[in-house]
């Protein structure tokens, strides 16, 4: 059984839509994209690194693999970034894709929570979800991710897409690791943990 890691970076107040670039995601008119790209260090290289490596595949919506598909090829191999995502297996959910020019890619056969749980089903390294805001309600919907890796920036939006919408499922999580970058990025691994622990700070009568 393999694990379904996601990995995202959101804003203080939970919007994870178009990080990397203005162009990226302007979906409901949205004007703040690019607000992840000022607070990047080397420290932040070397953990993105390091979660992308332990990947055995990667599955993508449709807009972050066509963004990524026209980067990291023309980075070339020499990059140790480019020549894991180069070489992973790529599953893509997609209504209207049907090539694909990026190597070692495939669209997601059938109805997306199944054919994702065909692929975790199998054996091997974790699959990983990059970014992908749609795919990703999806997965937290039908309950199909083990673990998150939020990438916290200190920043606030106030409005653009979020990383629990709605149909999120109740669930507890526990901390297993933070890190933090020099410009003040948390990035936090939560595991599945069962059910909340609800409680009271009422006093007794």
């Amino acid at each position: 059984m393999r694990k379904l890691v996601v990995t995202t970076f959101m804003t203080l107040d939970g919007v994870m839509q178009a990080p990397g670039g203005p162009e990226e995601d302007p979906d409901g008119g949205f004007e703040h994209g690019g607000w992840s790209v000022g607070y990047w260090d080397e420290r932040m290289g070397e953990l993105a690194l390091e979660i992308h490596l332990a990947a055995g595949g990667v599955l993508f919506g449709r807009k972050t693999y066509e963004i990524l598909g026209s980067y990291w090829p023309r980075v070339g191999d020499d990059d140790p970034m480019a020549a894991k995502l180069n070489a992973v297996p790529k599953y893509v959910a997609s209504r209207t894709l049907d090539t694909f020019e990026w190597a070692n890619s495939s669209l997601l056969d059938g109805d997306v929570p199944d054919a994702v749980g065909r692929l975790k089903a199998e054996d091997g390294d974790p699959l990983l979800v990059i970014g992908s805001s749609g795919l990703i309600q999806t997965l937290i919907q039908h309950d199909l991710v083990d673990t998150f890796k939020v990438w916290t920036f200190p920043v606030v939006l106030g409005e653009g897409k979020r990383l629990f919408g709605d149909g999120a499922i109740p669930a507890g999580l526990e901390l297993n690791d933070i890190q933090t970058s020099t410009t003040g990025v948390t990035v936090a691994t939560y595991e599945r943990a069962g059910e909340i622990k609800f409680g009271s700070f009422a006093l007794d009568e």
